[in-house]
């Protein structure tokens, strides 16, 4: 029998793209398409201007590693994130999970297996310690839905003509759905 080896910190750091560490191994996640890429891109930069605004904290960009301890996952990358606080400089990944993180669905992020595996990482983010997650899917009528830690079963849906917020994570902060599409 052959005993698998778990995946460290130092692997997640050589490891080329965006990864993470689940169930102690390294699941790379494919680069995205024009839609989803361009969604996340604004939203990130309407997260950021609202971060360097209040001085509440840090916009995330994608591909940016968040460490973790939790039994079945060392790792998060997020879409786009907010770090709540203050962030000091580093060169390292980021200790802990974010304050509120955004999941743009790719191409292949449809189906019931997907939603599976989307259902277990959200649970995983409220584990440690996220207080709101975006599930975004640019090909669903109901584009974001927002879930939060205080209702983790019983996301608040937003549309096309809607304006979402991330409440209580990012406090006052809103963005137009309509504005995740080019």
């Amino acid at each position: 029998m052959t005993v698998k080896t778990r995946a460290t910190i130092e692997d997640l750091y050589r490891e080329p793209g965006k990864a993470e560490i689940v169930d102690g191994e390294i699941v790379r996640m494919p680069a995205i398409g024009i839609g989803p890429g361009y969604a996340g891109d604004e939203i990130f930069a309407l997260l950021r201007e609202c971060a360097k605004r209040t001085k509440s904290g840090l916009a995330v960009n994608d591909n940016k590693a968040f460490r973790v301890d939790l039994t079945n996952r060392e790792f998060f990358s997020a879409s786009a994130a907010f770090v709540a606080g203050p962030v000091e400089f580093s060169m390292k990944f980021y200790d802990g999970a974010p304050a509120f993180a955004v999941e743009v669905r790719s191409e292949g992020d449809y189906g019931p297996a997907a939603e599976r595996a989307i259902a277990r990482k959200r649970a995983d983010y409220f584990a440690a310690g996220t207080f709101v997650v975006w599930d975004v899917g640019v090909l669903s009528e109901d584009v974001v839905r927002v879930y939060r830690a205080s209702t983790p079963d019983t996301p608040t849906l937003y549309r096309r003509g809607d304006l979402t917020e991330a409440e209580p994570a990012v406090s006052g902060w809103r963005l137009a759905v309509d504005d995740m599409f080019m």
